[in-house]
């Protein structure tokens, strides 16, 4: 942050008065901007036929990580709860219609300034279609997903506990709320 949003005068790092923490704060008029991690929200959602459970992913058209899978997820709007951004994300990247479950998993991602939420939900139908944000909509079994080719380690890391969760339903379980730090770093992609 260069200026002031209040006045446009440029801000310095400065730990304010009765705060622990450096801020941007403006010495014209006294303004201490707070900056706040962002809320990425997304879905899992499945579609179970015959015993045979599939995720749909999302193949991204932006950066970054163009052209790798992900959940359909993003950013929170203001005005809008986690659940509601949950379904707007499913619908804006993959154009499926979802009932959405309970919160799944919760990820922090401290390097980036992110908190990741993903809700269950189930496919209502199998009628989707890629939005602006996505190359390509798929339906995958779990040994079909592409792991070494997910965009985010969020995304892995919820889709491992998601399918840990499930064979501890086939065993009488139920799913599970999973809370955890992401400290490893996105694989690099080499310039070919």
């Amino acid at each position: 942050m260069k200026f002031c949003s209040e006045c446009a005068h440029p801000v310095s790092l400065s730990i304010p008065e009765g705060d622990n923490r450096p801020r941007y704060v403006c010495a014209n008029c006294d303004a201490i901007h707070y900056q706040n991690p962002k809320m990425v929200v997304g879905s899992i959602p499945v579609w179970e036929e015959d015993g045979q459970l599939q995720v749909l992913l999302c193949k991204r058209a932006i950066e970054p990580r163009l052209g790798y899978w992900t959940l359909p997820a993003g950013f929170m709007e203001n005005d809008e709860t986690t659940s509601d951004a949950a379904e707007r994300e499913t619908v804006e990247e993959a154009g499926a219609n979802i009932e959405l479950g309970p919160l799944f998993s919760l990820l922090n991602v401290q390097r980036v300034h992110q908190v990741h939420l993903f809700y269950l939900a189930r496919l209502r139908d199998l009628d989707f279609a890629p939005g602006i944000e996505s190359l390509d909509v798929q339906m995958f079994t779990e040994a079909q997903i592409p792991w070494d080719d997910l965009a985010f380690p969020t995304i892995r890391a919820t889709l491992e506990l998601f399918f840990a969760d499930r064979v501890k339903i086939r065993e009488g379980g139920s799913y599970g709320f999973h809370t955890g730090d992401i400290t490893r770093p996105m694989a690099r992609v080499d310039a070919e």
